[in-house]
């Protein structure tokens, strides 16, 4: 920061020949080299200012460049996991497809079984009847 130069001498001189009292003149002048000192800011400190927020704006913007590649990595990367995953339920699903249907002719083909034992089972126990009715007749 640039240090800026305010005669506190000349400017308590000044005010108590307009008719100020000194004690006051002193204390006025006072705050205003404080007020100068902490408050006000030159050329210089605006021209340092306006180069700070130059390079932070410029490195936001390389930050941003910076996201968003490593955002578009990320969205490749998640596309493939995607596509990956996707070919593996399709892979998961033929598989679930074939079983079932494997599974649902092997029911069948007991199912068949079952039907035609009972049958045979029970045309032997209706010809025992009937024998027996035979014979009882």
């Amino acid at each position: 920061m640039v240090a800026m130069t305010f005669d506190t001498h000349a400017f308590v001189k000044e005010l108590t020949k307009a008719g100020m009292p000194e004690e006051q003149a002193e204390v006025l002048a006072r705050s205003q080299a404080t007020l100068i000192d902490e408050k006000l800011a030159t050329k210089q400190d605006l021209k340092e200012l306006e180069l700070r927020l130059t390079r932070d704006i410029q490195e936001l913007k390389r930050d941003m460049q910076e996201m968003e590649a490593n955002l578009k990595r990320d969205m490749k990367e998640l596309e493939m996991r995607l596509t990956r995953d996707m070919q593996e339920l399709k892979r998961d699903m033929k598989e679930l497809e074939v079983n079932l249907k494997r599974d649902m002719q092997e029911m069948e083909l007991r199912l068949k079984h079952d039907l035609t034992v009972r049958l045979g089972s029970m045309m032997v126990v209706a010809i025992g009847v009937v024998a027996a009715l035979v014979k009882l007749l």
